[in-house]
């Protein structure tokens, strides 16, 4: 009963720190969403920053394993579908998923004081991702499937593709600009790793 109050409350959470940032969700709101008082959400959470970061840290954990699920099941003898595949998934899971919605939102503007904390759980993230796609790329290197010697060149390039797109997603409401832009990168990047 308690774990799925405080998972209501969470939902609750995220959709008004989502709607109204970190300073615009108050306690009282979320609370009368789910039908309790406001001091009942300190028997789950020891505040609105406590409440806040779990909240984050679900959408993380969501972001991780899509990414994670992603590359457990693709064909890895295809580079090219996968890595286009990759950049789909991301404007899909970003433009579709609400915790990925507020993820992005928050990893972009952090409320100030909880700056430090976000940007240690972007880093983190940040760098499990790299790594994956390290090893892919030195696996399709290894396997002449793409051009190269060392695998970190053509992922931090293939991450500034993907930074493009986040950025695109954060900033712009223009779905062509984003198509637009997807394919250019993309033709560029490919063109730059492939044996054609």
């Amino acid at each position: 009963m308690t774990l799925l109050k405080s998972d209501e409350i969470k939902d609750a959470a995220l959709k008004y720190f989502t709607i109204h940032g970190y300073e615009g969700a108050s306690l009282s709101l979320i609370a009368e969403e789910v039908g309790m008082k406001k001091q009942s959400i300190y028997s789950h959470f020891k505040g609105k920053d406590d409440l806040f970061l779990q909240v984050l840290r679900d959408a993380k954990e969501t972001e991780l394993s899509s990414k994670l699920q992603y590359f457990s099941k693709v064909d890895k003898k295809n580079p090219e579908k996968v890595l286009y595949g990759f950049l789909e998934l991301i404007i899909d899971l970003f433009q579709k998923n609400e915790q990925l919605k507020f993820w992005l939102r928050m990893s972009f503007f952090p409320p100030a004081h909880l700056e430090k904390v976000i940007e240690q759980e972007v880093i983190d993230i940040e760098g499990k991702v790299q790594t994956i796609l390290e090893r892919n790329f030195q696996d399709w290197i290894n396997d002449k499937l793409i051009v190269g010697e060392a695998a970190v060149t053509p992922t931090y390039a293939f991450l500034g593709v993907v930074d493009s797109m986040l950025l695109e997603l954060v900033y712009g409401n223009d779905e062509k600009r984003l198509n637009d832009k997807l394919e250019a990168s993309w033709t560029v990047f490919w063109r730059g790793i492939s044996h054609r």
